[in-house]
């Protein structure tokens, strides 16, 4: 039976074979780091990132996007949602969204009266499609829950619902905060 490779290793696997396809350089802490071609390759540090439209208490900031970096056809951003907070009910037109739980657990309620229900966790991905009316909360009392949203439009597209504030209480029990 072949052994499954735990992340760490297929990690190092990585950064071998990238170490092997563009070289080496020595970085500030004295190892070695992994130099790769700049053109039109970005990177994008925690302190690059912008804040974008939000719905509710979530806080978004966008990543990847026209403005930041010439983004054309995608929009990628990080998402925080504050312990027992909640979005308030929106879509984003005719966008496809992709969300990725990094860490946290989230409720998800969707559809034009919100009564779909999912439930996700720190690494399941969630697929919105265009148009559909929904609610993220989080799930948890006493931590954050963070998210990666990716969008296949490069503009953060996002449609508060009108009553969203009122509707997403009554829904989810938590308010969100316009």
């Amino acid at each position: 039976m072949e052994r499954r490779l735990s992340w760490q290793e297929k990690e190092a696997i990585a950064q071998d074979r990238c170490a092997r396809w563009f070289g080496k350089a020595e970085s500030q802490g004295g190892g070695e780091a992994i130099v790769a071609s700049t053109d039109g390759l970005r990177v994008i540090k925690p302190a690059d990132r912008v804040q974008d439209k939000s719905s509710g208490a979530m806080a978004r900031e966008a990543a990847v996007s026209r403005a930041l970096v010439g983004a054309e056809k995608i929009w990628v951003g990080f998402v925080a949602l504050p312990a027992g907070a909640s979005s308030a009910a929106h879509h984003h037109g005719e966008a496809e969204s992709v969300i990725y739980i990094i860490s946290g657990r989230a409720r998800f309620y969707a559809g034009d009266d919100l009564k779909t229900v999912s439930e996700a966790e720190a690494g399941d991905f969630i697929w919105v499609p265009p148009h559909v009316v929904h609610v993220e909360a989080n799930a948890s009392a006493a931590e954050p829950v963070r998210m990666v949203v990716v969008r296949s439009t490069q503009e953060a597209l996002v449609f508060n619902d009108d009553g969203s504030a009122d509707r997403t209480t009554r829904i989810t029990g938590s308010r969100a905060s316009s």
